[in-house]
């Protein structure tokens, strides 16, 4: 299987905050920005291995700024590093205040997919192609942050995230 670039997953979704979509203080609700998020995700990674894929896990969000009603919301999504079935994808999200022409950063988040066959079992994914410097550095964290996470669902032992491991010895 041929390794993709991670710029051909990039993908940049824009929402306009309505009221609806906020909170009692006019803030985006946290909820539907994670609603939002994770379709941007979802679509980087289909592009990345053209095939149906499900969220697998949703990192730690931590919100910077609140995205005020009436602002737009930029999320761009990308593909980091793909492993088996697996697609690795970074978020960053961005508020816009239209009416006063400035952008400033709402949060950052990892998420996870798994590409699925016609039969909805893992298939394996394409590996990626890191080309930038930031691609590089993304795609090199990748491999702990993965590690770090199944930690984190008791799905490995912490003796065996020897990656992780080695940041700390």
């Amino acid at each position: 299987m041929d390794a993709r670039k991670a710029a051909d997953s990039l993908t940049i979704m824009t929402e306009i905050v309505l009221p609806n979509d906020t909170n009692v203080f006019g803030n985006l609700m946290g909820g539907r920005l994670m609603y939002w998020m994770d379709i941007a995700a979802a679509l980087a990674a289909q592009k990345h291995c053209n095939a149906p894929v499900v969220t697998a896990s949703v990192d730690n969000i931590s919100f910077e700024n609140p995205v005020k009603l009436g602002n737009a919301v930029h999320i761009e999504a990308k593909v980091t590093r793909a492993f088996t079935t697996s697609m690795e994808i970074h978020m960053r999200v961005w508020g816009e205040d239209l009416t006063q022409q400035y952008k400033y950063k709402s949060n950052e988040a990892y998420y996870t997919f798994v590409a699925l066959d016609p039969n909805r079992k893992p298939r394996p994914v394409p590996p990626v192609l890191a080309e930038t410097e930031e691609e590089k550095r993304l795609f090199e964290g990748a491999l702990r942050r993965r590690q770090l996470r199944l930690i984190l669902g008791g799905k490995m032992k912490p003796d065996d995230a020897v990656e992780l491991k080695a940041l700390f010895t």
